[in-house]
């Protein structure tokens, strides 16, 4: 029973925050979403950010589980990008999308909701940055590449283009497009000969001073 309570009031305040955003979210109307009595709120969590901290946790979490398998699978960073594109989609659709949007609004000025929300989209960041390992392992460009810096890179520009695509989609798909061109340099690259490689290698460690 305890556990059905605590994921009922995690149910709850997902839906609340999705339809009423982070303002509109309290132990009254996450209780009433829920259906549940809102004392059980601080009984189980102890407090409102505290539930929406795990809220946040559980939802991205069981995202990032859905779709590991789709990024164990994942051998180019083009094939990288079709699967984000996908992700966005279905997170948008799902309500994912306004769900971390309020949580990162939140987070502005609570110390609290900046520790969870930084800790899923870690999450993210994880199964991004073992991707990349795979990708460039080999490539050109393998030894210039900060491969954990990029991964947050990564996720940071898809997390912006969810926001930003409420306001501007057109400008969202293009960097969409963008992203892809650049897998498309990659994938160049990767089909060089030896002797374009080991130029490229050379050019790109004096580029980059290493």
């Amino acid at each position: 029973m305890a556990e059905d309570t605590r994921r009922r009031l995690i149910d709850g305040a997902i839906e609340t925050v999705r339809r009423n955003g982070i303002a509109g979210t309290s132990a009254r109307t996450v209780a009433a979403t829920a259906g549940v009595n809102q004392a059980l709120v601080f009984y189980h969590f102890g407090s409102v950010a505290d539930l929406l901290n795990e809220a946040c946790r559980v939802s991205t979490a069981e995202d990032v589980e859905r779709y590991r398998d789709r990024f164990a699978s994942v051998r180019t960073l083009r094939e990288l990008l079709a699967l984000g594109r996908e992700l966005h989609s279905d997170q948008r659709e799902r309500g994912n999308v306004t769900l971390l949007a309020q949580m990162l609004a939140g987070a502005q000025g609570d110390a609290r909701l900046a520790v969870a929300t930084s800790e899923a989209i870690g999450l993210w960041v994880r199964e991004i940055e073992s991707v990349l390992r795979r990708v460039v392992a080999g490539s050109p460009i393998e030894s210039v590449v900060d491969v954990e810096g990029l991964a947050h890179a990564v996720s940071a520009a898809f997390v912006g283009m969810e926001l930003f695509e409420a306001v501007d989609p057109a400008g969202s798909n293009r960097a969409l497009d963008a992203l892809d061109r650049l897998g498309i340099l990659l994938e160049v690259a990767d089909d060089l000969g030896p002797v374009a490689s080991a130029a490229l290698r050379r050019r790109l460690r004096i580029a980059s001073g290493s």
